[in-house]
């Protein structure tokens, strides 16, 4: 008799999808990303930066499905309440996590660490990190819920190490290119191919602007070491001819 699937469902959080100001990019790519990795997405919500809409959503869905993955509203501004409306859920208080500001702190200079920011740092008592490689601030696991950013590729970097400790398949195992200062418009096409040619590995690029300048990423993420491997290889050498050059990345 087979094993009972892993089940989960997606809570996308804010009104800015509501009022169709911003378009999901989230749940189609959540759903086939834990696909992947044997855990099934049963259902998807969208509710509004309201805590007690929030608060209702996450008990009825962590109640039925295996894992909750929720987006949206862990940011900096005031209407920014899920963290809030989770520990509200969890019955449980929430406050400055030093764990996270240390994180932070990384980032952020003592004068730029503004009350704001600050806010970022707050996490429900009992809930453990998640990491975010792309801004820093954290999301965070608690029970089954995993709560990460809204804008897309911040939420994408976070799934990557959110998924561990998710039972289903085999554990995702990821690599990252540093890609420089090659534009994404320069290596699409050819990133594209490599894609094409190994559908057992998925590929995905994130930009992010720091300190002046823009960064590119190239994720590679595969369940066989040497899949993985292979890609990788195949990107970095893609990145390196672009720039013209033969160094290792």
């Amino acid at each position: 008799m087979p094993d009972a699937p892993v089940t989960s469902a997606i809570l996308v959080i804010g009104d800015e999808i509501l009022s169709g100001r911003t378009k999901d990019r989230n749940i189609g790519y959540i759903a086939e990303y834990l696909a992947r990795v044997g855990v099934e997405v049963r259902e998807a919500r969208v509710v509004p930066d309201v805590e007690d809409e929030i608060v209702v959503a996450v008990n009825a869905l962590r109640a039925r499905y295996d894992y909750l993955f929720t987006t949206g509203g862990i940011g900096p501004t005031h209407d920014d309440i899920t963290a809030d409306a989770i520990a509200k859920a969890f019955g449980v208080e929430i406050g400055e996590d030093p764990r996270a500001l240390a994180i932070m702190s990384e980032r952020y200079p003592p004068g730029d660490f503004t009350p704001a920011r600050r806010r970022m740092a707050r996490i429900p008592a009992g809930a453990d990190l998640v990491d975010n490689p792309v801004s820093k601030a954290p999301g965070f696991r608690i029970g089954n819920v995993i709560v990460m950013a809204g804008v897309p590729s911040v939420m994408q970097a976070m799934l990557d190490h959110a998924i561990q400790g998710v039972k289903g398949g085999a554990a995702m195992l990821v690599e990252t290119i540093e890609a420089g200062g090659v534009p994404e418009g320069k290596y699409g096409d050819a990133l594209a191919e490599i894609a094409k040619a190994r559908p057992a590995v998925a590929i995905g690029s994130y930009p992010s602007f720091q300190d002046g300048t823009f960064r590119n990423q190239i994720v590679v993420r595969a369940r066989e070491a040497a899949a993985l491997a292979e890609a990788k290889a195949a990107v970095a050498a893609m990145v390196a001819r672009l720039r013209g050059d033969d160094l290792p990345l």
